[in-house]
Protein backbone atom coordinates (compact mmCIF):
# COMPACT_ATOMS: atom_id res chain seq x y z
CA UNK A 1 0.00 0.00 0.00
CA UNK A 2 1.74 3.37 -1.26
CA UNK A 3 1.62 6.74 0.73
CA UNK A 4 1.00 9.77 -1.12
CA UNK A 5 3.11 12.60 -0.63
CA UNK A 6 0.67 14.94 1.48
CA UNK A 7 0.21 12.06 3.50
CA UNK A 8 4.21 12.06 4.13
CA UNK A 9 4.39 15.72 4.90
CA UNK A 10 1.57 15.01 7.41
CA UNK A 11 3.25 12.65 8.98
CA UNK A 12 6.26 14.26 8.85
CA UNK A 13 4.90 17.46 10.12
CA UNK A 14 3.40 15.37 12.57
CA UNK A 15 6.26 13.61 14.09
CA UNK A 16 8.27 16.75 14.49
CA UNK A 17 5.94 18.83 16.01
CA UNK A 18 2.88 17.20 17.10
CA UNK A 19 0.97 20.05 18.12
CA UNK A 20 1.91 21.86 14.94
CA UNK A 21 -0.62 22.17 12.39
CA UNK A 22 -0.51 20.19 9.27
CA UNK A 23 -0.48 21.72 5.96
CA UNK A 24 -1.02 20.25 2.47
CA UNK A 25 1.17 21.48 -0.37
CA UNK A 26 -1.59 23.51 -2.08
CA UNK A 27 -1.89 25.31 1.08
CA UNK A 28 1.96 25.97 0.85
CA UNK A 29 1.53 27.21 -2.26
CA UNK A 30 -1.40 29.71 -1.68
CA UNK A 31 0.47 30.83 1.84
CA UNK A 32 3.99 31.75 -0.22
CA UNK A 33 1.48 33.42 -3.07
CA UNK A 34 -0.15 35.32 0.08
CA UNK A 35 3.21 36.31 1.61
CA UNK A 36 4.83 37.53 -1.81
CA UNK A 37 5.05 41.49 -2.03
CA UNK A 38 2.23 42.80 -4.25
CA UNK A 39 2.78 43.36 -8.38
CA UNK A 40 4.28 46.67 -8.49
CA UNK A 41 0.72 49.53 -9.72
CA UNK A 42 1.89 50.59 -13.07
CA UNK A 43 2.75 54.32 -13.24
CA UNK A 44 -0.10 56.75 -14.07
CA UNK A 45 -0.10 57.61 -17.57
CA UNK A 46 1.19 61.29 -18.67
CA UNK A 47 -0.88 63.25 -21.05
CA UNK A 48 0.94 64.80 -23.58
CA UNK A 49 1.80 68.27 -23.08
CA UNK A 50 -0.12 70.92 -25.32
CA UNK A 51 0.92 72.37 -28.36
CA UNK A 52 2.13 75.68 -28.26
CA UNK A 53 -0.77 78.21 -29.52
CA UNK A 54 0.74 80.84 -32.04
CA UNK A 55 0.48 84.35 -30.19
CA UNK A 56 -1.50 87.09 -31.55
CA UNK A 57 0.34 89.69 -33.68
CA UNK A 58 1.21 92.52 -31.28
CA UNK A 59 -1.30 95.03 -31.34
CA UNK A 60 -0.16 98.53 -33.45
CA UNK A 61 2.35 100.65 -31.76
CA UNK A 62 -0.29 103.52 -29.80
CA UNK A 63 2.73 105.61 -28.94
CA UNK A 64 1.84 109.01 -29.21
CA UNK A 65 5.06 110.44 -30.42
CA UNK A 66 5.79 108.92 -33.06
CA UNK A 67 6.96 109.95 -36.30
CA UNK A 68 3.90 110.35 -38.51
CA UNK A 69 2.45 112.00 -35.59
CA UNK A 70 5.28 114.54 -34.51
CA UNK A 71 4.94 115.94 -37.96
CA UNK A 72 0.83 116.12 -37.53
CA UNK A 73 1.73 117.57 -34.25
CA UNK A 74 3.78 120.22 -36.37
CA UNK A 75 1.13 121.01 -38.94
CA UNK A 76 -0.82 121.81 -36.16
CA UNK A 77 1.36 124.26 -34.37
CA UNK A 78 1.51 126.04 -37.74
CA UNK A 79 -1.59 127.43 -37.08
CA UNK A 80 -0.53 130.06 -34.54
CA UNK A 81 2.07 130.91 -36.99
CA UNK A 82 -0.97 131.91 -39.36
CA UNK A 83 -2.71 134.25 -37.07
CA UNK A 84 0.15 136.52 -36.66
CA UNK A 85 0.00 137.45 -40.53
CA UNK A 86 -2.05 140.06 -40.12
CA UNK A 87 0.95 141.88 -38.08
CA UNK A 88 3.61 141.45 -41.76
CA UNK A 89 0.83 142.19 -44.64
CA UNK A 90 4.01 143.01 -47.15
CA UNK A 91 5.25 141.07 -49.72
CA UNK A 92 7.99 139.22 -47.56
CA UNK A 93 5.85 138.80 -44.85
CA UNK A 94 3.13 137.32 -47.49
CA UNK A 95 5.36 135.20 -49.06
CA UNK A 96 7.18 133.57 -45.67
CA UNK A 97 3.62 132.73 -44.69
CA UNK A 98 2.68 130.91 -48.10
CA UNK A 99 5.42 128.85 -47.74
CA UNK A 100 4.92 128.07 -44.50
CA UNK A 101 1.64 126.76 -45.59
CA UNK A 102 2.92 125.05 -48.33
CA UNK A 103 5.43 122.97 -46.11
CA UNK A 104 2.91 122.02 -43.51
CA UNK A 105 0.28 120.86 -46.70
CA UNK A 106 3.09 119.18 -47.84
CA UNK A 107 4.21 117.34 -44.44
CA UNK A 108 0.56 116.00 -44.54
CA UNK A 109 1.22 113.49 -47.37
CA UNK A 110 4.93 112.44 -45.75
CA UNK A 111 3.05 111.20 -42.12
CA UNK A 112 0.52 109.35 -44.33
CA UNK A 113 3.58 108.00 -46.23
CA UNK A 114 5.43 107.12 -42.87
CA UNK A 115 2.76 105.50 -40.71
CA UNK A 116 1.91 103.50 -43.02
CA UNK A 117 5.34 102.18 -44.56
CA UNK A 118 6.23 102.32 -40.88
CA UNK A 119 2.93 100.35 -39.89
CA UNK A 120 2.51 103.36 -36.82
CA UNK A 121 -1.29 104.27 -37.62
CA UNK A 122 -2.68 105.30 -34.60
CA UNK A 123 -5.73 105.93 -33.47
CA UNK A 124 -5.05 109.61 -32.27
CA UNK A 125 -3.03 109.65 -35.43
CA UNK A 126 -6.28 108.82 -37.34
CA UNK A 127 -8.32 111.47 -35.47
CA UNK A 128 -5.46 114.28 -35.43
CA UNK A 129 -4.44 114.44 -39.10
CA UNK A 130 -7.85 115.77 -40.13
CA UNK A 131 -8.43 118.21 -37.58
CA UNK A 132 -4.54 118.99 -38.50
CA UNK A 133 -5.84 119.95 -41.98
CA UNK A 134 -9.01 121.47 -41.43
CA UNK A 135 -7.46 123.69 -38.92
CA UNK A 136 -4.67 124.84 -41.00
CA UNK A 137 -7.11 126.09 -44.82
CA UNK A 138 -9.86 127.13 -41.80
CA UNK A 139 -7.70 129.63 -40.21
CA UNK A 140 -5.70 130.51 -43.57
CA UNK A 141 -8.93 131.34 -45.21
CA UNK A 142 -10.31 133.33 -42.25
CA UNK A 143 -7.36 135.24 -41.69
CA UNK A 144 -7.27 136.15 -45.71
CA UNK A 145 -10.73 137.03 -45.80
CA UNK A 146 -10.18 139.69 -42.71
CA UNK A 147 -6.95 140.78 -44.20
CA UNK A 148 -9.31 141.54 -48.03
CA UNK A 149 -7.36 139.44 -49.33
CA UNK A 150 -10.19 137.32 -50.29
CA UNK A 151 -13.22 139.85 -51.20
CA UNK A 152 -16.20 140.17 -49.43
CA UNK A 153 -18.16 138.51 -52.90
CA UNK A 154 -16.32 135.42 -52.38
CA UNK A 155 -17.33 135.32 -48.14
CA UNK A 156 -19.83 132.53 -49.18
CA UNK A 157 -17.24 130.55 -50.15
CA UNK A 158 -15.16 130.53 -47.18
CA UNK A 159 -17.94 130.02 -45.10
CA UNK A 160 -19.21 126.81 -47.78
CA UNK A 161 -15.69 125.14 -46.84
CA UNK A 162 -15.53 125.69 -42.97
CA UNK A 163 -19.19 124.77 -42.65
CA UNK A 164 -18.79 121.78 -44.59
CA UNK A 165 -15.28 120.64 -42.96
CA UNK A 166 -17.57 121.04 -39.82
CA UNK A 167 -20.03 119.08 -40.88
CA UNK A 168 -18.02 116.29 -42.37
CA UNK A 169 -16.11 116.03 -39.29
CA UNK A 170 -19.29 115.84 -37.31
CA UNK A 171 -20.76 113.18 -39.33
CA UNK A 172 -17.36 111.17 -38.90
CA UNK A 173 -17.67 111.09 -35.02
CA UNK A 174 -21.35 110.45 -35.33
CA UNK A 175 -20.05 107.24 -37.25
CA UNK A 176 -17.57 106.37 -35.64
CA UNK A 177 -19.97 106.15 -32.22
CA UNK A 178 -21.91 103.79 -34.29
CA UNK A 179 -18.97 101.54 -35.54
CA UNK A 180 -18.92 102.66 -39.43
CA UNK A 181 -16.10 104.35 -40.65
CA UNK A 182 -16.34 107.21 -42.93
CA UNK A 183 -12.73 106.69 -45.02
CA UNK A 184 -11.70 109.79 -47.25
CA UNK A 185 -13.07 109.47 -51.00
CA UNK A 186 -11.07 110.08 -54.40
CA UNK A 187 -13.30 113.64 -54.90
CA UNK A 188 -12.52 114.62 -50.95
CA UNK A 189 -8.95 114.14 -51.90
CA UNK A 190 -8.98 116.01 -54.78
CA UNK A 191 -10.66 118.95 -53.15
CA UNK A 192 -8.11 118.70 -49.85
CA UNK A 193 -5.41 119.54 -53.07
CA UNK A 194 -7.23 122.03 -55.14
CA UNK A 195 -7.59 124.02 -51.47
CA UNK A 196 -4.46 124.15 -50.60
CA UNK A 197 -3.18 125.71 -54.27
CA UNK A 198 -6.10 128.04 -53.54
CA UNK A 199 -4.92 128.93 -49.93
CA UNK A 200 -1.43 128.95 -50.79
CA UNK A 201 -1.57 131.46 -54.06
CA UNK A 202 -4.02 133.63 -51.65
CA UNK A 203 -1.02 133.81 -49.30
CA UNK A 204 1.58 134.93 -51.68
CA UNK A 205 -0.97 137.50 -52.81
CA UNK A 206 1.67 139.70 -54.72
CA UNK A 207 2.39 138.46 -58.72
CA UNK A 208 4.73 135.59 -57.57
CA UNK A 209 6.91 133.50 -60.70
CA UNK A 210 5.37 135.59 -62.99
CA UNK A 211 1.61 134.96 -62.36
CA UNK A 212 -1.33 137.23 -60.75
CA UNK A 213 -1.28 135.09 -57.66
CA UNK A 214 -4.95 136.53 -56.50
CA UNK A 215 -6.15 135.91 -59.12
CA UNK A 216 -5.36 132.04 -59.30
CA UNK A 217 -6.34 131.81 -55.29
CA UNK A 218 -9.27 132.72 -56.67
CA UNK A 219 -10.07 130.73 -59.47
CA UNK A 220 -9.10 127.73 -57.56
CA UNK A 221 -11.31 128.94 -54.39
CA UNK A 222 -14.03 128.75 -56.79
CA UNK A 223 -13.10 125.09 -58.36
CA UNK A 224 -12.55 123.75 -54.89
CA UNK A 225 -15.47 124.89 -53.35
CA UNK A 226 -17.80 123.07 -55.98
CA UNK A 227 -15.47 120.16 -54.91
CA UNK A 228 -16.26 120.94 -51.19
CA UNK A 229 -20.16 120.71 -52.12
CA UNK A 230 -20.15 118.01 -53.95
CA UNK A 231 -17.84 115.61 -51.67
CA UNK A 232 -19.80 116.67 -48.71
CA UNK A 233 -22.64 115.65 -50.39
CA UNK A 234 -21.37 112.12 -51.23
CA UNK A 235 -20.33 111.87 -47.71
CA UNK A 236 -23.73 111.78 -46.42
CA UNK A 237 -25.28 110.11 -49.00
CA UNK A 238 -22.91 107.03 -48.63
CA UNK A 239 -23.46 107.32 -44.69
CA UNK A 240 -27.38 107.70 -45.01
CA UNK A 241 -27.40 104.56 -47.97
CA UNK A 242 -25.15 102.72 -45.11
CA UNK A 243 -27.99 102.83 -42.79
CA UNK A 244 -30.89 101.83 -45.06
CA UNK A 245 -29.26 98.75 -45.73
CA UNK A 246 -30.01 95.98 -43.55
CA UNK A 247 -26.89 93.91 -42.38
Amino acid sequence: MGISPDSALGAAGSKDDPGAPTLSRHALSASAQASAPPDPLPAPRVPPPPEPVASAPPAADETFWNLPNTITALRAAAVPFLLLHPLFPNETGATVMAWLFIAAAVSDLVDGWLARRGQQVTHIGKLLDPLADKLLVSTALIVLLAMGHIPLWATWMVVTIVGRELAVTGLRGIASAGGQVVAASRLGKIKTVTQNIAVGALLFHYETLGLPAEKVGLAFLFVATALTLASGYGYFRDYFRALSTPS
